[in-house]
């Protein structure tokens, strides 16, 4: 199973990676929308659409609702409609409504399983997981064309896996007191606190490097961003919980669906987007 877990990453972050550094700004937009039509195909079953042909038809919405985006976000220039120059005004407007959903979801795992009353109809659920997944993709479809943007994205995740590896092992040195116990029985405020404090020093130590104010600019960025993930972790699980299941899918042998990996960035992408648009910072 470990062996298993640990060629599947690798092969993923090769794709990733060669994708990221190798494919101009459209072709990796298109990447990301591909990304999540298989990601649309996994949140159809959350949502509780159990026919193919309804899945086919949510992740045919999920495709109109993409393309849509992009003549939204792309300039009057853009190569084929894809988006080469982007409109930044409109980009924040898609984060800010991202970042809207976000701070309502926060609400609905505080209160679950009452909250599920608000959301919990299918049709909800589906609604969701467009508010999850299209701001995602904006998000990084901003963070790419920005002139480090590979960087950016590479931090983006750098932020993730800290909050992730962070929360694991103080949580489970010293975590008593869950967070969440309803949605993630697992997850403690140690562990919360362990990656918040882990992405704290992340951004003091590149701002260190960077020289100037750089480490406050930082600051500013990362912890909405690391805090962010946590959230995106635990709406998948509130999901997947109020459906009855433990994956997304089977897709990614030893990780489950690709929604399992990407759920801390759906949350976190976002935010880090908006925080870096607002604040006029660049690496």
């Amino acid at each position: 199973m470990l062996k298993e877990r640990f060629v599947t990453a690798v092969i993923l972050a090769a794709f990733f990676l060669a994708a990221l550094f190798f494919l101009p700004l459209p072709l990796f937009s298109v990447f990301i929308a591909m990304a999540a039509l298989i990601a649309a195909w996994e949140w159809s079953n959350m949502a509780g659409f159990g026919k193919v042909w309804q899945r086919f038809c949510y992740v045919l919405g999920m495709a109109a609702c993409l393309w849509l985006c992009t003549r939204y976000i792309a300039a009057a220039d853009a190569f084929m409609g894809l988006p080469e120059v982007l409109r930044t005004d409109r980009v924040k407007t898609l984060l800010l409504i991202g970042c809207g959903w976000w701070a309502l979801s926060l609400l609905w795992v505080q209160t679950y399983p009452q909250s599920a009353i608000l959301w919990g109809s299918r049709w909800l659920r589906g609604l969701m997981g467009l508010a999850v997944l299209l701001p995602t993709w904006a998000a990084l479809t901003y963070l790419r064309s920005l002139p480090s943007g590979a960087w950016l994205i590479l931090l983006v995740l750098a932020v993730v896996a800290l909050a992730d590896i962070g929360g694991y092992f103080v949580g489970r040195q010293f975590g008593k007191r869950k967070l969440a116990p309803a949605v993630s029985p697992g997850k403690t405020w140690a562990g919360f606190w362990g990656g918040f404090i882990c992405n704290a020093v992340l951004a003091l130590v590149l701002g260190y490097n960077l020289g100037g104010d750089s480490w406050l600019l930082l600051l500013l960025v990362i912890l909405p961003a690391s805090l962010a993930s946590v959230l995106g972790d635990l709406v998948e699980s509130m999901v997947k919980r109020h459906r009855g299941i433990k994956d997304s899918s089977a897709l990614l042998p030893g990780h489950g669906g690709v929604l399992d990996r990407v759920d801390s960035m759906t949350a976190a992408a976002p935010v880090f987007a908006l925080a870096l648009l607002v604040s006029g910072w660049r690496l």
